[in-house]
């Protein structure tokens, strides 16, 4: 019963089984137990005492964690297949009818959010996705196939922003409509201004195609599935699981076969169209909501001895400072389908929660806010969090004086922020001018805008995106969480940090925040003992209690 008893992994053995070798075993597994139960209640009967190796671990238990909050990815649609160039051949049948078929559709890309994923780091890591190409038709009438689809999962709370895209098809059009009064146009009957959209016969001479008369192109085609593609630009805020994924880019329809284009002087023509070129897009996908919680602490407060108590997260652990670098993100199972659970608590669309994630953001430093200590970027975790839990050690320095520290660093980081946002908003000025310099009558511009051939100039500053807007930091729900309670030492500090949460709560005292529209909710302080795992029933209790509001 290795799944009941993990200490019997180490004699474990299916075939060769020493019923006297395990009896041995659960007497001395029964000792340890005995052991550390009095240890518990006697905590200074022994200086070092190894509460759980889950919350002790060694350094190989150390899992490294990827994160990434921000990627730019690059979507090209498939292209559509070539249309076949084929004609009939049956016994006693010497010149047989066109028969190739049509190129088949290039693939589709498709985005859907999806609960399990925490992290953007799988896209960034590639950064390009491409859609399947469409296969060229064949003989007998047959069409291509289809290229292969491309589903793109993001986690739940997933802002999706476009930041450029190409459209050949766009671009066609517009060259048709640009050169539509055009003399030279109208007396094209032969198509030789796009004869990169057509093929030969594959025994044709190669110089055949230069002096070749083809009819007129066809119009350029697009996919009836762009119809529920989202208008441009794309802006996608994907804050619920999706059961039916979004169009982001349909696949370009193929090229026509050679039966298209009979007519009656032309019976057995040697030429089909190529596919169209698909649409690729430029995305910029950023998390808006990084977990439910999120610890705030300085650093080497316990933050991530806290986030193993509370979930089966193999974060690196250390008494020293800077032990986390990136956000670990762990996840607290409410409901494991053995048994009734403990606690009951439903999402925002009012469906049962089993489980609700945690990220254990970096420690902050004074000054942090001036990009010192780990830089600002993890600042901008915090404020994607849905609730926040401030860490605070007891064992050291004034609590209560930590707590400011921590919301002064968050109100100078806003500030910052709204500063850099308006001071951009500012400089994103758009300037065009309609016509060349040397243009300068008004009968010159008509004729320009006659041909067609008049030099649209616009200069749009840089492609980069503007920052994510997101809710007041001071809007949030929070609670205290203070660390090493088990320590007499704490016990001072327990006691005023509890004093001045009970007043901010009744209005004595003004919120640490220092915003007047701040969360005025009950404010508390859960005292915990992490490496012991003591107290982490309080934390989820009230954790749900604050995400049911």
């Amino acid at each position: 019963m290795p799944f009941l008893y993990p200490g019997f992994e180490v004699y474990w053995k299916p075939l060769k089984t020493s019923s006297k070798l395990l009896n041995t075993h659960r007497r001395r597994l029964h000792s340890e137990v005995s052991h550390n139960e009095t240890l518990s209640r006697n905590p200074g009967t022994s200086d070092h005492v190894n509460y759980n190796e889950h919350l002790n671990p060694p350094p190989e238990d150390y899992g490294r964690t990827i994160f990434a909050d921000k990627c730019t990815l690059s979507l090209h649609a498939g292209s559509g297949g070539h249309g076949c160039i084929s004609f009939l051949r049956e016994k006693f049948i010497s010149a047989g009818p066109a028969n190739g078929g049509d190129g088949g559709s290039g693939g589709n890309i498709y985005i859907q959010a999806v609960r399990g994923e925490t992290s953007l780091h799988k896209l960034a890591r590639r950064g390009i996705l491409k859609a399947g190409r469409g296969r060229n038709g064949q003989g007998s009438s047959k069409g291509g196939q289809r290229g292969e689809d491309v589903l793109v999962q993001v986690p739940v709370g997933t802002v999706v922003r476009e930041v450029s895209r190409y459209d050949p098809v766009t671009e066609d059009n517009e060259k048709l409509n640009l050169t539509a009064n055009s003399a030279s146009v109208g007396g094209d009957t032969g198509g030789s201004r796009s004869r990169d959209k057509w093929i030969l016969y594959p025994s044709s001479d190669p110089s055949e195609y230069a002096t070749a008369e083809f009819p007129v192109l066809p119009k350029p085609r697009r996919s009836s599935l762009a119809l529920v593609q989202p208008p441009s630009p794309i802006s996608l805020d994907l804050s619920e699981p999706m059961e039916q994924p979004i169009l982001l880019a349909a696949g370009a329809v193929g090229g026509l076969g050679n039966p298209h284009f009979v007519t009656k002087s032309m019976v057995r023509p040697k030429f089909a169209t190529r596919g169209e070129a698909g649409m690729r897009l430029e995305l910029e996908l950023e998390l808006k909501l990084l977990a439910d919680v999120g610890f705030v602490g300085l650093p080497n407060a316990g933050k991530s001895t806290l986030l193993r108590a509370l979930s089966r997260s193999r974060a690196r652990i250390g008494d020293w400072a800077f032990t986390t670098l990136q956000p670990n993100i762990g996840t607290v199972v409410l409901d494991n389908s053995y048994g009734r659970p403990r606690l009951h608590a439903v999402d925002s669309d009012g469906e049962r929660r089993t489980q609700f994630s945690i990220a254990d953001i970096p420690g902050l430093v004074p000054d942090a806010h001036l990009d010192r200590g780990l830089g600002v970027g993890f600042l901008r975790h915090i404020e994607r969090a849905r609730v926040l839990a401030f860490v605070i050690d007891l064992s050291i320095g004034d609590s209560v004086l930590a707590l400011k520290n921590l919301w002064n660093e968050l109100n100078e980081f806003e500030r910052l922020k709204d500063r850099d946002t308006n001071s951009e908003t500012e400089h994103r000025i758009v300037s065009w001018q309609a016509f060349g310099s040397s243009v300068s009558t008004a009968s010159s511009q008509d004729a320009e805008i006659e041909t067609g051939t008049q030099d649209i100039m616009i200069n749009a500053g840089s492609q980069t995106l503007p920052p994510l807007q997101m809710p007041p930091i001071s809007s949030k729900p929070w609670f205290v969480v203070g660390t090493k309670a088990d320590l007499r030492s704490s016990q001072d500090n327990y006691a005023q940090l509890k004093m001045y949460l009970e007043s901010v709560s009744t209005g004595t005292v003004p919120l640490p925040s220092g915003k007047k529209h701040g969360w005025k909710g009950q404010l508390m302080v859960i005292p915990i003992s992490a490496i012991r795992g003591e107290g982490m029933d309080q934390i989820m209790d009230w954790t749900i209690s604050l995400l049911n509001l």
